[in-house]
């Protein structure tokens, strides 16, 4: 087992003068399972592929355990990876594929097969072990890939985006398999998705990226509760935070009809007019029809999911128009074209500087 260290590492593509990843500082702890997360084109990939090494570093340094990796080949930095398209070989059977690896390295048959007889077990395999990929449902194809990466017992798991050819159903049950195989097994592991709710269910930590920098990494807890800029709040949680530009006033900001109280040192913080507040759908109060306090927002859809709603509404904010989504009791859902006001609950705000996107509310 081993900890993983980026230290300040970047990538720039020839022909490029951005870099793709820069100057990424991360420490994975031994046997932690860090999700490396954001949009298409953000870095994580990049970042995944130079810590297997097929991707050169251009500067800074990558570590495994306390070797220096930065310039090794592959072959020699005791990984496995696990890709999206799982890249088994079609003619072999799946014992063949999870074998392959410790066959060209030369280990005898009888260990192979005592290795891959286990993983199999782990991965609920054993009847297919003599099967070949076409005849296995996606899902099996994954757990065989995931297989092959067990066998050679590396230091570090690393992961492509390994669950996205999978369908929805199937993408759940396997993302909960992987994370409590990883547990099991102790190694470290680092995944890339694309996926925030994937993130969220799977890492001890998560880290996130845009435009390959390092946004904020931190516990899942910890950065749905606390995002540190304006871009990881309207990237993490599902459905997305509520942002929206909103005036200081005396004691806090003004939200409508109502001032919600803000810590005084958060508004001392900048010297913006306005503020971006963050309000998360799960922590408006719905004020009865008869009140006039909070915002007015008008129904336009309702999501039913049984035991909550998700209300998706526009409400006027001076000349704007702004669309916000709302949780509601799955009981008592509003009927659309109708008016809710809503009022955000009392330290459940975010706030951060409109202007430079950074949290400002501890």
């Amino acid at each position: 087992m081993a900890t993983v260290q980026f230290d300040k590492a970047t990538r720039i593509y020839p022909g490029s003068t951005k870099p793709a990843v820069d100057a990424l500082d991360i420490d994975i702890e031994d046997g932690e399972f860090l999700v490396l997360v954001g949009p298409s084109g953000c870095g994580k990939s990049t970042s995944l592929r130079m810590l297997a090494g097929l991707e050169d570093v251009n500067a800074g340094a990558i570590r495994i355990g306390d070797r220096d990796v930065t310039h090794l080949p592959p072959k020699d930095r005791d990984i496995a990876m696990v890709f999206q398209n799982y890249a088994l070989y079609p003619h072999m059977t799946v014992a063949d594929n999870m074998g392959f690896a410790l066959k060209i390295a030369g280990v005898n048959k009888a260990e192979i097969r005592q290795k891959v007889e286990e993983a199999a077990k782990i991965l609920d395999l054993t009847e297919y072990l003599d099967r070949k990929p076409k005849a296995l449902s996606g899902g099996q194809r994954q757990r065989v890939a995931m297989g092959r990466a067990i066998v050679r017992e590396p230091q570090v798991f690393l992961m492509d985006e390994p669950l996205s050819n999978l369908d929805a159903k199937l993408r759940v049950s396997t993302r909960t398999q992987i994370a409590s195989l990883q547990r099991r097994l102790g190694i470290t592991t680092v995944y890339v998705t694309h996926d925030q709710v994937e993130a969220m269910t799977m890492g001890d930590r998560v880290a996130v990226l845009k435009d390959g920098l390092l946004q904020q990494i931190d516990t899942p807890r910890n950065m749905y509760d606390k995002p540190a800029n304006l871009f990881v709040a309207g990237f993490i949680g599902s459905p997305a935070m509520n942002l929206v530009e909103v005036p200081v006033t005396d004691g806090g900001v003004k939200f409508g009809n109502s001032v919600v109280p803000v810590q005084r040192d958060a508004l001392s913080a900048t010297s913006d007019k306005t503020v971006t507040v963050g309000v998360r759908p799960e922590h408006f109060d719905v004020a009865g029809p008869e009140s006039d306090q909070g915002l007015a927002v008008t129904v336009n859809v309702v999501e039913e999911l049984g035991a909550d709603a998700y209300v998706y509404g526009t409400a006027k904010l001076g000349d704007d128009s702004k669309d916000l989504v709302v949780r509601v009791n799955g009981r008592d859902v509003p009927e659309k074209g109708s008016q809710l006001r809503v009022v955000p609950r009392s330290g459940e705000t975010h706030v951060f500087s409109t202007s430079s996107g950074e949290r400002l509310s501890d």
